[in-house]
């Protein structure tokens, strides 16, 4: 049906047909005459559509995580904004401005792994005698855990930079030491989160025996799996 909300700014999920959406409470509605859908992947084109008036902002959910499947919105803005946009960014003073903020995030990112690392080997807290292994984890757990994009737990800021570096510990030692990735896990809700929480107590056991000057069995999966 042709919706009744034209002129609200709404957040919907897709449909299997391309030219509708549903609201949270299930209504399928059809675009408005003279919208158009703005895809994904310009996220200052999508800003500016969206400050030019109603538009609907269309999110699939796949199990925890939510992806952006573009704005629908009025042709007309869309296309304001996109020709604003192109004599914006044709513009000498643009390509500076990229050019500083890309230099920006990059110097943002290098502190920003350089805390990481810190943080993990703080956690870790490994014995002399294990500290050349405390380093070769704490790198590995880094160069996985804190990449833009990753979507690991480092990479949110939900939880304080010390707590990131313990589930990225923790998470690293579950798919590197254990067989967790090629376990058949019943499709019970709760089970897999049973199972993560057994391992990480697992993982937690092989990392105290790093924490004392003394050897241990030939078989550690940590030591293996360095």
């Amino acid at each position: 049906m042709i919706s009744p909300y034209p002129e609200r700014a709404l957040t919907v999920s897709p449909t299997a047909d391309p030219t509708r959406v549903r609201t949270h409470d299930g209504v399928v509605l059809a675009a408005p005459p003279g919208w158009a859908l703005l895809p994904p992947g310009d996220a200052g084109l999508t800003r500016r559509v969206k400050a030019a008036g109603p538009a609907w902002t269309v999110v699939e959910r796949k199990g925890n995580k939510n992806f952006s499947r573009g704005v629908w919105a009025p042709a007309a803005h869309i296309d304001a904004a996109r020709g604003d946009l192109d004599v914006e960014r044709a513009k000498p003073a643009y390509a500076r401005r990229l050019a500083a903020d890309a230099k920006r995030r990059e110097v943002a990112q290098g502190e920003y792994v350089a805390t990481f690392e810190a943080e993990v080997l703080a956690f870790l807290r490994f014995a002399p005698a294990w500290s050349e292994q405390g380093r070769a984890l704490a790198r590995a757990v880094t160069a996985h855990a804190t990449p833009v994009g990753s979507g690991t737990v480092a990479r949110t800021e939900r939880i304080p930079v010390a707590q990131r570096a313990e589930s990225a510990v923790i998470a690293w030692m579950r798919h590197q030491t254990t067989a967790y990735d090629s376990m058949k896990i019943a499709r019970v809700k709760g089970e897999r989160r049973a199972v993560r929480r057994e391992l990480a107590e697992i993982a937690r056991a092989v990392l105290d025996l790093h924490r004392r000057d003394a050897t241990h069995p030939a078989t550690c999966p940590l030591c293996r799996a360095l």
